[in-house]
């Protein structure tokens, strides 16, 4: 692959060796891993409520909520353009778990380039993730409406099938692989 630089504007002329957004796109997303207080390896997931504004609060468009459909997700969403992603962080506890954000460490970040099947892009899709790890002040999960269920997930027993696309990756990068 050639050598680009990623300076990504759209006003601004970019020089030889530059580039602009990568053809196949690219997101920077926050990740909320809360850990059960007893077990490290059980970690607060979610199946999606589809009639819950998943839009508005997690960027989700109807088409992907359904490919996510009772899958496990993290509690998660891409950055708002110009936030920073502690920020995100607290949103995202306040949002989808009506709960201030316990603490966690500072964010783990991972730079994750992959080919989509079937892409015809020159580029591949490239995330960057935002990955804040830490335990949820209670053995007891909390309930909210954008979810159906809110649950700690045993994640080295639970098949990644059954978790939302690339959020089993996710959980990989931070050491915890969850079955093949």
């Amino acid at each position: 692959m050639e050598r680009r630089f990623a300076r990504l504007s759209a006003a601004t002329p970019l020089p030889p060796g530059s580039s602009a957004v990568p053809d196949a796109g690219m997101c920077l997303s926050v990740f909320l891993v809360l850990r059960s207080p007893e077990d490290p390896h059980r970690v607060l997931m979610g199946r999606a409520n589809p009639s819950a504004p998943w839009w508005e609060f997690g960027g989700l468009d109807p088409g992907r909520l359904e490919r996510v459909g009772r899958s496990w997700m993290l509690p998660s969403r891409q950055l708002l353009l110009f936030e920073g992603p502690e920020e995100a962080a607290r949103v995202i506890a306040r949002e989808q778990l009506g709960a201030e954000l316990p603490t966690v460490s500072a964010p783990a970040v991972f730079s994750d380039p992959s080919r989509r099947p079937g892409s015809e892009h020159r580029d591949p899709h490239w995330d960057f993730h935002f990955v804040f790890d830490g335990r949820w002040p209670t053995s007891t999960p909390p309930s909210h409406r954008l979810w159906q269920e809110l649950s700690f997930v045993d994640v080295p027993k639970t098949r990644r099938s059954e978790i939302a696309r690339g959020q089993g990756d996710v959980l990989e990068l931070i050491g915890l692989s969850p079955m093949d």
